[in-house]
């Protein structure tokens, strides 16, 4: 838990320390209230008391009360303060740790967790600083003060308030051991919930379409009422700690009053009307201080509680913030160790496999793609294509062998570097909520500085047929999800995104599986024809998608089983004949 604390910025600190002073400030005016109460009952009691004295004494327990409410305003405008800037804070440090993972690290939190952390999460350590603050530093500052006063009080009174306070220190011993257990596992249920919650809502259309809402809704109910189980049964057993209190509080000033009475009643039976007095105000008094203790140690076991869904909820934050990149970058680019003049890409002996998977996903690939061709991978499903476009990025870095770009290892370039020289379309076409121009011009401020760039990338991946029909063109808006524009179009703009970047090395994995085959056609002429000297990479599961490549390179079970031209694989290439021929006729065959 305190580990979550070095992000607090110094000015934090600063404040923090404040707060700690007017909390102790808060805690001796509020104990000095009842001295001004004892003087005002022995005054009462006193003969020839003039009512100015007794004004003047009620006047100062009123002023201290008032400057006690005061410090108190300030302590939580100073603890929600911190609070709310610390919160604010994680968020950032959160969502900037999250944007640097590789797919390695998204994979191994999954996506609803790491949602979960950096909300849900992160507003529970609000709510320990805005609450605990107060609690945690006021309470044991209350108890330990207000403990001392009472034994000055008087031995009787000092054991019935130690007995109460034992009562409730047992209770919450209790209730820790049993319901603790349950709070540990809540985040996790809730993570389970929001995963559930998420895939139907992202998968609602193949839930419609298959009429699976039953399904689901089962599915939903089994994560939703095991989360309600376990959260039932924390909070019956918090519910139970609220009759003790309710029993303590009440017998405690009921013991409180009779031990008193018991006092009183000998000094007056020995005729000491003066200590019977003196007793009296004690009495008066001690009812106050024992209340006091007996609420810090009560607030104290409700944050004894509380607590530990706080420390979880902070090592969970801080298992994002120290989990350890296994991707990294140069902070500056470096000098290659090998040039390989004009070759774009290159696979030497390049093996992959997934983390803590046993079994290789490729296998000693090796492959060269020399500057402005058009490379085209293809195999059957799990083959490992979209897999060494994915090495390419370094969404996933290789477990052995070397990649080359531009005659540098990929790992000497820095992250800008890397992107800048490499365009990626992903086969699932993803847009933002925003207008079509700041979907194109992704990452640029002002998108409308750039309309020219942009039309020339949406021409190229055909999407202006359908932009120049819209109302508002370019600045059509794209609601989330892109919901308002069919899977063509959306796979288009996509395109056209990866165009707007004018990069080195166009990679397509799988873009061209939602066009249809005229679109397909189309945008592979313009391709050829308006970015000749660009190299091009394409996945793709039709044929004729990639039979005009300059080279194309057959996958089969992690593996490279052929490489050449359309026509040379037909000869050579088994695997290759064999794809080809399931969507080829005979005459295109024999064609070539």
């Amino acid at each position: 838990m305190l580990k979550i604390f070095k992000h607090l910025r110094k000015k934090d600190w600063l404040l923090v320390t404040l707060g700690v002073a007017f909390i102790a400030l808060s805690v001796w005016l509020e104990l000095r209230i009842p001295g001004y109460m004892r003087e005002i009952t022995m005054l009462v009691q006193a003969p020839g008391t003039e009512v100015s004295e007794i004004w003047i004494q009620g006047l100062w327990m009123l002023g201290t009360a008032f400057m006690a409410m005061i410090t108190t305003v300030i302590v939580g405008y100073l603890s929600g303060r911190v609070a709310a800037g610390f919160g604010r804070d994680l968020r950032v440090k959160v969502f900037g740790k999250v944007m640097s993972f590789g797919m390695a690290e998204v994979n191994g939190f999954s996506v609803p967790s790491l949602i979960t952390r950096g909300t849900n999460d992160i507003s529970m350590v609000e709510q320990i600083i805005t609450i605990g603050f107060m609690t945690l530093v006021r309470s044991p500052i209350m108890a330990v003060w207000a403990t001392t006063r009472v034994f000055d009080q008087g031995l009787e009174w000092a054991i019935a308030t130690m007995v109460s306070v034992g009562v409730l220190l047992v209770t919450i011993v209790i209730l820790i051991i049993f319901a603790l257990p349950k709070f540990k596992i809540i985040p996790k249920l809730t993570d389970r919930l929001n995963l559930v919650a998420r895939e139907h809502l992202s998968g609602i259309r193949v839930v419609k379409a298959y009429n699976a809402k039953a399904h689901e809704a089962e599915k939903f109910e089994k994560a939703n009422h095991e989360l309600m189980k376990t959260n039932r049964f924390a909070e019956r057993m918090m519910a139970s700690l609220w009759p003790v209190v309710g029993v303590v509080m009440q017998a405690l000033p009921l013991a409180i009053y009779l031990i008193g009475a018991y006092l009183i009643n000998n000094a007056i039976g020995e005729f000491d009307l003066e200590e019977s007095g003196a007793l009296f105000a004690s009495m008066m008094v001690f009812a106050q201080y024992a209340i006091q203790v007996v609420m810090s140690f009560l607030m104290m076991s409700f944050m004894l509680v509380f607590l530990p869904q706080a420390i979880i909820a902070a090592r969970r934050i801080n298992e994002v913030l120290e989990k350890e990149e296994t991707l990294t970058y140069p902070e500056t680019s470096q000098s290659p160790t090998n040039t390989y003049t004009g070759v774009a890409v290159e696979f030497r002996g390049v093996n992959f496999k997934y983390p803590e998977a046993d079994d290789y996903v490729l296998e000693d690939i090796n492959f060269t793609i020399k500057d402005g061709e058009t490379a085209a991978f293809i195999g059957a499903t799990g083959s490992g294509k979209s897999t060494v476009l994915k090495l390419i990025t370094r969404a996933y870095d290789r477990t052995s062998g070397e990649i080359a770009i531009a005659g540098k290892d990929i790992k000497v370039y820095t992250e800008k570097e890397l992107t800048d020289k490499i365009g990626y379309t992903l086969q699932k076409a993803t847009l933002l909520s925003g207008s079509i121009a700041s979907n194109v011009a992704f990452g640029k401020k002002d998108a409308t500085a750039h309309l020219s760039d942009i039309k020339e990338a949406t021409d190229l991946a055909q999407a202006e047929e359908f932009i120049s029909k819209l109302e508002q063109t370019y600045e059509s808006e794209i609601t989330q999800g892109a919901t308002n524009v069919s899977g063509g179009q959306r796979q288009r703009l996509s395109i056209a995104r990866t165009l707007f970047r004018k990069s080195d090395i166009l990679i397509f994995d799988d873009s061209f599986s939602a066009l249809d085959y005229k679109t397909d056609r189309k945008l592979r002429e313009a391709l050829k024809k308006n970015r000749r000297d660009v190299t091009k990479l394409i996945v793709a599961q039709r044929v004729s998608t990639i039979m005009d490549a300059d080279k194309i390179i057959v996958l089969d079970e992690g593996r490279v089983v052929g490489v050449g031209t359309h026509q040379a694989l037909l000869e050579n290439c088994n695997v290759y004949y064999e794809i080809a021929s399931s969507q080829l006729s005979k005459e295109e065959l024999a064609n070539g």
